[in-house]
């Protein structure tokens, strides 16, 4: 159960690091289910070809970026809405990925690679550096401070003549290396890539940013808190034998009801 709680959470922190980095700049990366879904079943693909697991990671790293790489190229240069482009690229990768899958493997369903499954302490401690990266990037390098400032202040960045998209492009850069990493991990760990493999990560990711107050550490915490519903969520459904459909939904209605708590809560705080 304990290394349930922590799998989930390690996996849900990676992919919420990715969107704060993203949020810190001003974008609110709503692409993030896609990223997951492109990171896992690259990983698996070079897996599958005789990959290693290094080698799987970093295919799934790279596929976030190619990704992000998308989005930035309509959200920053041709001045596209970024919640229409984040939904294109889930819609995109939603559909692709099968094709993919049916083109190179000649299946669109599970595909199983014939690689050990990476164990639960690597992916924790994966997240745990990743912390520590996110954490010394927006507060401790000058890029990193210069991304906040982009999202908090970018009439400074303008009179400073430093470009507020640059680094809107670096946080979508590490937006996207870290929700693919996520969907690598998340892939590896079971050792399978299924179509929808993501269920819902992305968006509960989103909602970690918030009830993490936008903060590496605090991230951490909120991350606990849903890796603990997921698991025990999965417990349920063989003990008490609660219907899959059930759990499939459970993401979204956590979602909304983390939202709109969040949302109270701060306005108590306001008031």
């Amino acid at each position: 159960m304990i290394a349930q709680v922590l799998q989930s959470s390690a996996i849900l922190l990676v992919v919420a690091l990715g969107g704060l980095i993203s949020e810190r700049g001003g974008i609110l990366n709503i692409s993030l289910e896609g990223m997951i879904g492109a990171g896992a079943f690259a990983a698996v693909a070079v897996a599958m070809l005789g990959g290693s697991h290094a080698g799987a990671l970093g295919a799934g790293v790279f596929a976030g970026v190619v990704s992000a790489l998308l989005f930035a190229l309509f959200a920053l240069r041709w001045n596209a809405n970024p919640f229409i482009v984040g939904l294109a690229i889930n819609v995109l990768s939603a559909g692709a990925l099968p094709l993919l899958s049916e083109i190179l493997f000649a299946s669109r369903g599970a595909l199983r690679p014939d690689i050990d499954a990476i164990n639960v302490w690597t992916v924790v401690v994966i997240a745990v550096a990743a912390v520590g990266f996110t954490h010394l990037l927006l507060y401790h390098s000058v890029p990193g401070i210069r991304l906040r400032v982009a999202g908090e202040q970018p009439e400074w960045l303008r009179a400073q003549q430093l470009g507020v998209k640059r680094y809107q492009f670096l946080g979508l850069i590490g937006s996207g290396a870290l929700s693919g990493l996520a969907g690598a991990l998340l892939a590896l760990r079971i050792g399978v890539y299924l179509p929808n493999i993501s269920s819902g990560r992305g968006w509960i990711a989103l909602v970690i940013v918030y009830l993490g107050y936008r903060s590496p550490i605090g991230l951490g915490v909120a991350a606990l808190f849903f890796g603990a519903i997921e698991a025990l969520s999965v417990r349920a459904q063989s003990v008490l034998g609660v219907p899959p459909t059930v759990l499939l939904a459970l993401p979204y209605v956590l979602t909304v009801v983390a939202f709109v708590s969040y949302s109270a809560f701060r306005r108590l705080r306001f008031r």
